[in-house]
């Protein structure tokens, strides 16, 4: 059957529409006095250059003692690989819960979540591929914090590009976590692509297989052509989403049968049309994120190939016509749940920040005994020379952005310099992306 779920009666649908409306005037309501201006306070301190080289140095250096460690469980593989396992993906929750510590506490953002209280039970206690649309800079956080919730973030699964596994950080933990990396060429993936997964029947964790199976992010000039190959081949258009490519989908579900549970099927938009960035986050803005979620048994989807085609059509149409209702009623269907948000990712964070800032407090207190003033007021006037303009170099973090800039040699703009190392940490997240 390709009939995925049963239509909403129109009360429902009201009544999650006052839902919205009431969570829209919580939203609205008036701080109280006097916390306006500590509010202001933090906000400007979350702005300054200094914040941000301090959360880049702390992620970077982090992830590189991270790697180290992963690196010295090589010998411990072929003697105990399940419990070499379970180390790296303690190894890897301490590197990408920071970005959800970054996501949640930092900038403040709270994903809601909608979704059927009876699948809400079985979330974090099996195996599920994650299909996730990819319309926004930061839906790899949302995805990671729907993650976290549930407890499954250290050994959560993505498919990767194949260059990725070559970055130190993100590339080189995803890789001794089993990450699957394809270079989308087909012929050549197709062999690594299947053992990779077949790596994973016998994973010791629960772990979540997250799949964009439309390939790239939404962009207007992608979903353009997308159309123009959807009235080709006589498929419906979709408004919201690119076509999805069903190979990749039908070959993970044909090898994760009997390991996978379930599909989840996740549907991501923002209220009030917010286009949330990455950049956005580090400066400490909040945004408000909406995540439908359902579960559908991975029984119901077909074997055959082609029916499996026809099946993920059906199941976009439908991501469609949800992202459509909310573009008119500001909320998804279903009633809302909220998960305890823990505090393990932040005192994660914090321990990471505290130990690796203590080596630069004893710099700073030998150079202050120095008693050199000369080096004193180079080291303050380095780090209050931070960019007084972020919008004019937003686009200068995004690598593709970059690169094209390099090659139409278009004049150099002034940067920081410090500016190379939140670049490098941009450039590998907007690569996930």
């Amino acid at each position: 059957m390709l009939i995925l779920i049963k239509p909403y009666r129109q009360t429902v649908w009201r009544q999650h529409f006052r839902q919205c409306q009431d969570c829209f005037i919580a939203d609205r309501k008036e701080p109280k006095p006097g916390t306006t201006d500590k509010m202001g306070l933090v906000q400007w301190l979350k702005g300054q250059f200094l914040c941000h080289l301090i959360i880049c140095y702390g992620f970077l250096v982090s992830g590189l003692l991270v790697n180290l460690l992963q690196i010295c469980t090589l010998p411990l593989w072929p003697i105990n690989k399940q419990l070499a396992r379970r180390i790296n993906c303690k190894l890897g929750y301490s590197l990408t819960s920071q970005s959800v510590a970054l996501l949640e506490w930092w900038s403040g953002t709270e994903v809601t979540f909608y979704t059927d209280p009876a699948d809400y039970q079985t979330y974090g206690k099996e195996n599920a591929i994650v299909v996730l649309n990819h319309n926004f800079e930061i839906d790899f956080l949302c995805g990671w914090t729907f993650c976290d919730r549930f407890g499954v973030l250290g050994a959560s699964k993505c498919l990767a590009k194949k260059e990725l596994s070559y970055l130190p950080v993100i590339g080189w933990m995803w890789y001794f976590l089993e990450m699957v990396f394809i270079k989308r060429k087909w012929e050549e993936d197709k062999r690594s692509f299947v053992q990779s997964l077949q790596n994973l029947r016998d994973y010791p964790e629960n772990f979540w297989f997250l799949l964009h199976c439309e390939g790239t992010r939404f962009t207007e000039e992608k979903h353009q052509i997308s159309m123009e190959v959807a009235e080709k081949k006589g498929l419906p258009k979709l408004k919201h989403h690119l076509l999805p490519r069903t190979k990749g989908f039908w070959v993970a579900v044909q090898n994760l049968r009997g390991t996978v549970a379930a599909v989840y099927c996740c549907t991501l938009n923002f209220r009030n049309n917010e286009t949330p960035t990455l950049l956005g986050v580090i400066n400490g803005k909040k945004y408000h994120p909406d995540l439908y979620i359902r579960r559908i048994p991975l029984e119901s989807v077909p074997e055959d190939e082609a029916e499996c085609s026809s099946w993920l059509h059906k199941l976009y149409q439908e991501k469609d016509q949800f992202q459509e209702d909310y573009s008119h009623t500001g909320c998804f269907p279903g009633p809302v749940v909220t998960p305890p948000r823990g505090p393990w990712s932040l005192i994660n964070w914090i321990g990471w920040t505290c130990l690796l800032l203590y080596p630069l407090y004893l710099l700073l207190v030998q150079l202050v005994l120095s008693g050199s003033i000369l080096t004193i007021l180079a080291t303050v006037a380095f780090c209050s020379a931070g960019p007084r303009k972020w919008r004019q170099w937003e686009n200068l973090f995004n690598y593709r952005a970059l690169w094209i800039r390099l090659q139409m040699n278009v004049p150099r703009v002034p940067v920081h310099p410090c500016m190379p190392w939140i670049m490098y940490t941009y450039s590998m997240l907007a690569k996930i992306v």
